[in-house]
């Protein structure tokens, strides 16, 4: 038997290729069902980089998110027969709410299947956009065991595989934001700021922005715990990465997309070091008009650009909705930042489908990133008094004890707790070990990417 998979990618290598017409075309295809979203002006971006700053709001969109428009583009042009045995999609919960959205409308089924770790929120929101018309199966913990049963799925059933971004119909809908983004500044931006999961939405906006807009620089933001992008840049073709951290769960992919590669491949550029991060740039000088990057931004500045996003703007933002706007306000204060004093620079907010119960996960992943949250293992002494003098002899006048589990043992003269400290401020750590290092009771600093330490995060 044919792997179900090479079957889809013969099928893929067959479409157009992706081009400014053919996101005009999908702009007309779609603009009786999907509305222009929101261009709204950010003061505090602003400040922030110097820069003109506007977000694109596509979690103003019917599904919350920019996935509606691939969706619908690609489901639109499916002939009668295509329809009638209907649709098939993978996804980790935007572009299959974007899917189920558009069975509905057109009255065509859909199975869509979605890996176990999905948010709730996002799974109740799928069977509300797609009601009778879709059925929603959850299989393995990632994007890409979700992509493989759905592949199986069409092999087995003849249904029409509805990709989230490894496809021109899916990648040219998707594009159709840069097409808004033009019209509603009326002219051209100096900087375009797009999230980077399987590579779809960048390969579309990047398209239409070479093609009518070429002055326009282009920074693509992919999570430090699934850069696909940057990997398959970097080796010159698609490669699937051994592992990934599900966290930004709207743009954890192992592996990109065959026709965002060729677009995004097209865009020109060389790999080059750049403060620590590696960016991919079309010209010899940082910044330079119509230049192309990729970067990377940790998964806990993303949560930090979440939690200022809702604090100041309003904004309830996923993560991956959150990455433009966490790449924009890492590199602005980098040497040779592409954000230039005055320029005008367009961030699109991808997605606002977030689950409350996740926010003290995202807190907690701020304060680390921030350097505002330790942990440490003390062996207290087993007597009267040892916790307090760890408290008035370790602990500063602003720090505080925010985990604290502890196992007597009787038989012995020490037992060890976990404690959790939030510092007042990120260069408190310091005195902190200082003060630690002077107490006669044991402590032990758990380090980030430790076994211990992710399990605590």
């Amino acid at each position: 038997m044919s792997n179900p998979l090479d079957v889809l990618d013969e099928l893929s290598a067959s479409r157009p290729a992706l081009s400014a017409d053919e996101i005009d075309a999908a702009a007309k295809r779609i603009a009786d069902i999907i509305e222009p979203t929101p261009l709204q002006f950010s003061a505090r971006l602003s400040v922030l980089t110097g820069a003109k700053v506007y977000l694109k709001r596509e979690d103003f969109s019917a599904v919350r998110s920019y996935k509606l428009r691939g969706a619908y583009n690609l489901i639109v042009q499916l002939t009668a027969d295509e329809k009638a045995a209907g649709v098939v999609a993978a996804s980790a919960g935007n572009h299959a709410q974007g899917v189920a959205f558009a069975c509905k409308a057109m009255g065509i089924s859909g199975r869509i299947y979605v890996p176990t770790t999905t948010p709730k929120q996002k799974r109740d929101r799928i069977r509300v956009h797609g009601g009778k018309f879709v059925e929603l199966i959850a299989v393995g913990e990632t994007y890409d065991a979700a992509a493989a049963a759905a592949a199986a799925d069409v092999e087995r059933t003849g249904a029409t595989m509805v990709p989230p971004f490894d496809d021109v119909r899916t990648a040219a809908g998707q594009g159709t934001i840069a097409a808004e983004i033009l019209e509603q500044l009326g002219t051209s931006p100096d900087l375009v700021v797009v999230p980077v999961g399987g590579g779809g939405c960048l390969a579309g906006i990047g398209t239409y922005l070479r093609d009518r807009s070429p002055q326009t620089g282009i920074l693509g933001v992919e999570p430090a715990g699934a850069a696909s992008m940057t990997a398959a840049l970097v080796a010159g073709a698609p490669v699937t990465l051994p592992e990934i951290d599900p966290f930004v769960d709207g743009a954890a992919v192992r592996r990109i997309g065959d026709v965002p590669f060729a677009a995004v491949s097209s865009f020109g550029g060389r790999v080059v070091s750049h403060a620590s991060l590696p960016l991919l740039t079309a010209t010899e000088s940082p910044g330079g008009a119509g230049s192309f990057r990729i970067m990377q931004v940790d998964e806990g500045a993303i949560c930090t650009a979440m939690l200022d996003l809702y604090q100041n703007e309003g904004i309830i933002a996923e993560p991956a909705g959150a990455l433009a706007v966490t790449g924009l306000s890492e590199i602005a204060a980098e040497p040779g930042s592409p954000v230039l004093p005055g320029s005008t620079v367009v961030c699109l907010i991808s997605g606002g489908n977030n689950d409350v119960s996740r926010y003290g996960e995202i807190i907690e992943r701020s304060l680390v990133h921030r350097g505002l949250k330790h942990y440490f293992l003390v062996d207290f002494p087993q007597e009267p008094g040892a916790l307090r003098r760890f408290l008035n002899e370790v602990l500063g006048p602003e720090d505080d004890i925010t985990l604290f589990e502890y196992v007597k043992r009787n038989n012995r003269e020490t037992g060890a707790a976990l404690v959790g400290i939030e510092l007042g401020a990120p260069d408190g750590l310091a005195p902190l070990l200082e003060r630690i290092a002077r107490t006669p009771i044991q402590c032990e600093q758990l380090e980030p990417g430790s076994p211990a330490y992710r399990y605590l995060t």
